[in-house]
């Protein structure tokens, strides 16, 4: 049985209110499972969770195979960079301890494990609470389809 949220949706943080667990800012990529009538000026919406974490995935995919940004810490730097008021070290920091991956682990696009594990750690920095790993897993699914 799938664990759901039961606080009401206006007290989540905005990540899990917009389906979006990593905070993927809107550009010019088209995305599947994203919301029609999503409101966010910033964020992307997703129509659910999992479609939220499948595009972390697919995005975390061109960091490593197209740009070569492969380590926990690489990513990290490119995902919150200091010069968008983020502060990557800490947000590192806090990824290694929840994730038990390593800062200069090399990390592939197709291992679930060094994946689910990362997507769960930053959705965590990015949230303030635990990912619900049932989630996570159909995110995954879907990103492998």
């Amino acid at each position: 049985m799938k664990k759901k949220d039961s606080r009401p949706s206006h007290n989540l943080p905005r990540g899990l209110r917009n389906n979006n667990p990593l905070n993927i800012r809107k550009g010019n990529s088209l995305w599947q499972g994203v919301r029609k009538d999503g409101d966010d000026p910033d964020f992307l919406q997703f129509v659910s969770r999992a479609w939220g974490y499948r595009a972390a995935f697919v995005l975390l995919r061109t960091y490593i195979c197209r740009h070569g940004v492969c380590t926990p810490q690489s990513i990290i730097k490119r995902w919150a960079p200091a010069a968008d008021g983020n502060q990557p070290e800490e947000y590192l920091n806090r990824v290694l301890l929840l994730s038990g991956l390593k800062a200069d682990e090399k990390l592939h696009s197709t291992n679930r494990q060094q994946m689910t594990t990362l997507v769960e750690a930053m959705s965590r920095v990015e949230n303030g609470v635990p990912a619900v790993k049932e989630e996570v897993a159909e995110g995954w699914a879907l990103y492998m389809g």
